[in-house]
């Protein structure tokens, strides 16, 4: 068991915030940018053939948002918001970063980007599994 001030710190519905926002930061950019610059976002989502594209730009922001959202809030609603995150990110793996396809320093480049993702929706399964941990009793 961690020491008694680790303990205090982890406990801290500040810390606790923290962590929440740092996690899913790199969902909320994009998710304000996309809307923002929408017509570079609907050329980036017509290049991977995702049609119509200004469904799929509104559907990712609000997936972006929506998802950060009830991530950092916690509750009884976080799991869904890291499960949709997590969902949109292996979905990116495979529509935008798919290193299978690719030979050279472009498949080492999106091989790493890929494994990044999978570590992120790593971390959204731990938070939705420890936000649906049921405290020990002793």
């Amino acid at each position: 068991m961690a020491p008694g001030w680790v303990l205090s710190i982890l406990e801290s519905r500040i810390f606790q915030l923290i962590a929440r926002v740092l996690l899913v930061i790199t969902f909320i950019v994009p998710g304000i940018m996309q809307p923002m610059q929408f017509q570079g976002s609907l050329g980036e989502f017509a290049h991977f053939n995702l049609n119509p594209p200004a469904a799929f730009v509104v559907a990712s922001f609000v997936t972006l948002l929506l998802g950060s959202a009830l991530v950092i809030l916690g509750g009884k609603w976080t799991w869904l918001g890291a499960g949709a995150l997590g969902v949109y990110t292996g979905l990116t793996v495979l529509i935008v970063h798919h290193f299978w396809t690719m030979a050279g320093q472009d498949r080492l480049n999106e091989m790493r980007t890929a494994l990044e993702h999978f570590s992120l929706i790593g971390g959204l399964m731990v938070v939705a599994i420890n936000q649906n941990a049921k405290p020990k009793t002793s």
